[in-house]
């Protein structure tokens, strides 16, 4: 049976003190419902700046307490199914994104969604890519809001946090405290307006414990190969640990050298840019599935509960 948790139950901050709004066994799929990034409060192109509550920004459906996750633990979220509402936003302004040095007012604009495509205007229908932007556990320290990336996941705002790809995050309390929202119509590499095509939406998710392993930063799996996520206060920084997480993780389950595997990645490896718009940046190193196969390796193979 499926758990269900609705956004009558939903925080602002990834906290270890957030009470409990659902308590699961680990293999469990919870269906989860989400607000848009603004808690659906715009819902025309004429909504002003001042009519948003800022304070009501980025909530987060949850959390959901797992039973068997203990501190040092491994959380494994499998994505089984997003579906999003048939409208979603997005927003420009001073002093929001990279461009907003140069925008002399805010701006709203609607975007309908109709037939898989996401209808930006009479010309241009961008096809979907529904993805996470918040996802993730209560941090190890104090609270984090959910505007800002870090260890625990928070706003990665990943565009290959989507249908199927498998996360995996660090537990730092009991029970791991998992939730998500700020969902994505279409998103691109960057969000550089500071806004994707904010959406409402439905998730399925499965959530697992993974014994016996320990990570720093969340990684995520897909059909193509593995990312290691990383942010930081600087975009470089964030790229250099994400590079380095992976080399960690793949280099001892191989007969390469550490130089040899360095190059190795080097030839294969793709450093890439999640979001550069949010407190800490997030970058992602990925590395394709084949190099996985050419060694057989598998993650986390030891006990899942």
């Amino acid at each position: 049976m499926t758990a269900q948790l609705s956004t009558q139950s939903f925080i602002y901050a990834m906290d270890k003190n957030n009470q409990p709004a659902l308590t699961v066994k680990s293999g469990s799929q919870v269906e989860i419902e989400t607000f848009d990034c603004f808690q659906n409060q715009i819902q025309s192109a004429e909504t002003t700046f001042n009519a948003i509550d800022w304070n009501q920004i980025n909530p987060a459906t949850g959390p959901v307490y797992v039973e068997e996750a203990q501190p040092g633990d491994i959380l494994k979220v499998t994505i089984d199914e997003i579906q999003l509402a048939d409208q979603g936003v997005m927003v420009v302004g001073p002093e929001l994104g990279v461009m907003g040095h140069r925008m002399e007012k805010f701006e709203v604009k609607i975007i309908p969604v109709k037939d898989d495509k996401a209808i930006f205007n009479e010309k241009i229908a961008l096809p979907l890519n529904p993805m996470i932007g918040v996802i993730g556990v209560a941090p190890e320290g104090e609270a984090v809001n959910n505007g800002t990336p870090g260890a625990h996941g928070g706003n990665m705002d990943t565009k290959l946090i989507t249908t199927g790809a498998t996360l995996y995050f660090p537990v730092f309390h009991q029970g791991a405290l998992f939730a998500l929202g700020d969902l994505h119509a279409a998103m691109g590499d960057g969000e550089i307006s500071v806004s994707g095509i904010e959406i409402p939406a439905t998730v399925k998710v499965t959530l697992e414990v993974i014994k016996g392993h320990s990570i720093n930063h969340p990684i995520l799996e897909n059909e193509e190969g593995i990312a290691t996520l990383v942010s930081k206060e600087l975009l470089d920084e964030a790229a250099n640990v994400a590079v380095e997480e992976m080399i960690d993780l793949l280099q001892p389950q191989t007969d390469l050298s550490l130089a040899e595997f360095t190059m190795l990645m080097s030839a294969a490896g793709q450093a890439q840019i999640s979001q550069i718009v949010d407190p800490l940046k997030t970058a992602r190193f990925f590395v394709p599935r084949s190099i996985l196969e050419a060694y057989n390796i598998q993650l986390f193979k030891k006990e899942v509960v």
